[in-house]
């Protein structure tokens, strides 16, 4: 049997555009000798041939492939990470000089990994947890370490800072990072499409929502302060000259009336304008209910 037309026939039923019909055609990508390797190399190297490089790119894809599975474990989509180890290929073989002596995929592999390590610190956390190189070299350790879901006890951190030469304090600060909970979506859901997610719990969006600036209820505000302030210009019509201004100027003007002020405009006493003062709230109260309730 012809496994050539075997896997054309497997290619045919896969969806365009997917992950594993981009997976499928990069393998049936036939893959370079050294010869050939060292032809291409030469050509770009030397005259800046735009094909030769298209084919060490195309041969070497399948590589990127197999090493982004490598990194399955952090929780990233495979497609982000191979576009990324994609990036590190074209400039490894941009780079890639055929006088050293070596394979491209023994150059490149390094590239590679520096594009996809960059794109796990940047997105794992919303928080980056690693910035300084010792840093990262801690992180991708101890993230291995770790998959076997245990803390490590004192010997063991002073084991790995020695290996790494950092400080004991920084692996158990990195170790913390690792265990803990991961990032939590503001919309929640889960990959089977549940609306409220998998967890069973609310996600932030549910407790955290603004109501605020919701248009509805800023119409509806808007309608009920114009209402508010309609009925209580009613009220304070209704009330004699005297009453009225006492409550003006004791709860409707910025600077608050004293009694005593008051009392000497109209020639009375203190205890005089409280009793005023209260009577006319308690009408106004009356006023303002009767017109709620439509009575």
């Amino acid at each position: 049997m012809n496994t050539n037309l075997v896997a054309a026939d497997m290619g045919a039923f896969l969806p365009i555009g997917s992950l594993d019909a981009y997976i499928h055609r990069v393998n049936q990508v036939p893959m370079l000798t050294d010869e050939e390797e060292q032809t291409l190399a030469k050509r770009l190297h030397e005259n800046g041939d735009l094909e030769a490089a298209k084919r060490l790119v195309m041969a070497h894809l399948r590589f990127v492939v197999r090493v982004a599975r490598g990194y399955a474990g952090y929780g990233l989509p495979q497609a982000d990470l191979i576009q990324e180890g994609n990036i590190g290929l074209l400039k490894a073989v941009k780079r890639f000089n055929p006088e050293i002596g070596v394979r491209l995929v023994s150059f490149a592999i390094h590239w590679i990994k520096a594009e996809m390590h960059e794109y796990i610190l940047a997105n794992w956390r919303i928080v980056k947890v690693a910035t300084t190189k010792a840093q990262r070299k801690l992180f991708f350790n101890l993230r291995r370490a770790t998959k076997r879901l245990k803390w490590f006890s004192n010997t063991e951190i002073d084991e790995i800072a020695t290996q790494l030469n950092v400080n004991p304090e920084e692996v158990r600060r990195m170790e913390m990072r690792l265990m803990s909970a991961p990032d939590e979506s503001l919309e929640g859901g889960s990959d089977s499409g549940d609306e409220g997610g998998s967890t069973g719990h609310f996600s932030p969006a549910h407790y955290l929502e603004d109501n605020r600036y919701n248009p509805a209820h800023l119409l509806e505000n808007q309608d009920s302060a114009h209402k508010d302030g309609y009925s209580l210009r009613q009220a304070l019509s209704q009330l004699n000259p005297r009453d009225r201004d006492i409550i003006e100027q004791r709860w409707l003007s910025e600077e608050k009336t004293t009694l005593e002020i008051l009392a000497e405009k109209y020639g009375v006493s203190a205890e005089r304008i409280r009793q005023l003062e209260k009577n006319a709230m308690n009408a106004l109260r009356t006023s303002l209910v009767a017109d709620s309730t439509g009575l």
